[in-house]
């Protein structure tokens, strides 16, 4: 059954790799991630980078699938080398522990490699119980989900990304409009303080100060679905800098 989107999702990225952390290799997860939820009209709720360590690997897990409405998409550990600790993970994490030969998986493997599946390859069909399978349109080697919400994919962008996109088309497949409204102003945001403890419910708020030649500056953008209530919101702040008699540009609406 679909996971359902009822009530608002929070995603956060699992991106699993030691070479990571030690800089071996750059993350290119983060950065795409972030951008196509933007195209739907959402944000990431957190991202994890952590090391190719299976208590702390379980550990994550449990903790975003512990969150309200989370929607995970892990990166990274679901080969078949003996560092491949995410299979066994995730079912730690979300199931009993036991990895399951998968008949689908299994029969994919067989056909792209043939003999070559043996001894190895073919463990990436051991997968946690229930897991539904993720097409790879690079090599067919299979990725995985559990529960139509936790996404378990390879640490490769261009196998990943194209993975992502399809489950977004599936779970998002319209676009949520978000509207927004900034300015920056020469003063600090402490002038907003009492403003911004007072915004409405619905109204998404966000004060990124900046010390520039000796001199305080303030960019303040407010977003809501109901444009409405975002342009309210947006006035007070605008009503005070013009009662202050304070400098300041309005920005592009995005």
């Amino acid at each position: 059954m679909p996971y359902s989107l009822d009530k608002e999702p929070s995603f956060y990225a699992l991106i699993i790799g030691t070479e990571i952390l030690n800089r071996r290799r750059h993350d290119a997860h983060f950065d795409f991630v972030s951008k196509v939820l933007a195209q739907k009209g959402y944000t990431l709720s957190g991202s994890f980078i952590i090391a190719d360590e299976p208590d702390l690997i379980v550990k994550t897990i449990q903790y975003i699938a512990s969150l309200p409405q989370a929607i995970l998409f892990s990166f990274g550990g679901i080969g078949s080398t003996p560092d491949d600790y995410t299979r066994a993970c995730a079912s730690r994490a979300l199931r009993d522990g036991r990895l399951i030969l998968h008949p689908q998986a299994k029969d994919i493997i067989e056909a792209k490699l043939g003999t070559h599946a043996y001894p190895h390859a073919i463990k990436m069909a051991e997968l946690p119980k229930g897991a539904t399978l993720l097409h790879n349109p690079i090599n067919q080697m299979p990725a995985f989900a559990l529960d139509a919400r936790y996404y378990f994919m390879p640490g490769f962008p261009q196998m990943s990304h194209p993975m992502v996109e399809a489950i977004l088309q599936i779970l998002i497949p319209h676009k949520k409009y978000i509207h927004r409204y900034s300015f920056t102003a020469l003063c600090k945001e402490s002038l907003f303080i009492d403003i911004m403890q007072d915004m409405p419910q619905g109204v998404e708020y966000s004060s990124l100060p900046k010390l520039s030649k000796h001199t305080w500056q303030v960019t303040i953008s407010v977003a809501s679905q109901d444009q409405a209530l975002a342009q309210e919101a947006f006035a007070r702040y605008i009503s005070l800098l013009q009662a202050q008699n304070m400098s300041y540009t309005l920005e592009d609406e995005a």
